[in-house]
């Protein structure tokens, strides 16, 4: 089998920055323990490679009884009072937020501050959980309504002016879905869509991922996609590809893969998300090219 690996594939700028921040600071820490809020990146094998060289992940509520230490900020960047608390605790924070990240928060804080003179609603398109959102709807004093489906949307009083953003790494196409049915809502309730303020907020270093994810997709007989479940890009990216090839199949590394998979396939292609590291893509492709293919 031809076997090869998507060039677009692998982490997007945010991503690599944040990791690059992470072992710069572990290799010259001086042997200080080196906190991380949440995991680096939505991948486990990532997560447990740097966790060989030091890197100590920790949860929201451990970071309330750190004192004196270094904590890194991932790319998913931070609400308000993670910052306050790094003062009080006399934290250093290694801050590795994305700038796409850090550019939307601001959009958010002063929309926010905007909208609240109207009786306005902030609305977030993203997964409610997530780290970037928990930074987003901390912009709002969390106020801001987060919405994944439409069902979702009942929380929303459309009698009143919205804004609407989302997660950055979330599906261009889910986001102006959702864009739709908001305006149908709107429409429904006999507000107005002047009042409506709809921001595509999507990294555009993600979403032009899709349409190149789709072409590669249909150039391979096999797609094999390669992500962390956690990640919500993943989940986003895969569908592209299958919704092109029924031959995709989603995996964290080259463990899970069946050979059966490979039955009359002559190429195989491997892809992944954003938080996907190349070494990952590396080991998949060779355990695909030991693979004996049986004819269809």
């Amino acid at each position: 089998m031809q076997v090869t690996i998507d060039k677009n594939s692998g982490y997007c700028f945010g991503v690599e920055f944040a990791i690059q921040m992470a072992e710069d600071e572990l290799r010259h820490g001086e042997g200080h323990t080196l906190y991380c809020l949440g995991d680096i990146v939505h991948n486990r094998m990532e997560v447990e490679r740097l966790h060989k060289q030091g890197l100590r992940v920790i949860d929201r509520e451990q970071l309330g009884t750190l004192h004196d230490c270094k904590v890194l900020i991932r790319a998913h960047g931070e609400p308000p009072e993670t910052y306050q608390l790094a003062l009080q605790n006399n934290l250093e924070l290694i801050d590795a937020s994305c700038p796409v990240v850090l550019k939307l928060q601001n959009r958010v804080k002063h929309a926010f501050d905007i909208t609240t003179r109207v009786n306005g609603q902030i609305v977030i398109y993203g997964q409610p959980g997530h780290a970037e959102v928990i930074g987003l709807t901390g912009q709002t004093r969390n106020q801001a309504l987060i919405v994944m489906n439409e069902a979702d949307l009942d929380q929303i009083d459309f009698a009143r002016p919205v804004t609407l953003f989302s997660q950055t790494t979330k599906s261009t196409a889910g986001f102006y879905k959702m864009k739709a049915l908001m305006e149908a809502r709107i429409a429904a309730a006999g507000g107005s869509l002047e009042s409506f303020d709809a921001n595509d907020s999507i990294c555009r270093q993600v979403s032009n991922r899709e349409p190149q994810l789709a072409v590669f997709a249909r150039e391979h007989d096999v797609i094999l996609f390669v992500s962390g479940r956690k990640s919500s890009n993943g989940k986003a990216l895969f569908s592209v590809v299958n919704a092109v090839n029924t031959r995709s199949y989603f995996i964290e590394n080259e463990h899970e893969m069946q050979e059966e998979w490979f039955v009359g396939a002559t190429s195989v292609g491997i892809c992944g998300a954003t938080s996907t590291p190349l070494w990952l893509m590396r080991q998949v492709a060779e355990r695909v090219e030991g693979i004996e293919v049986v004819a269809a």
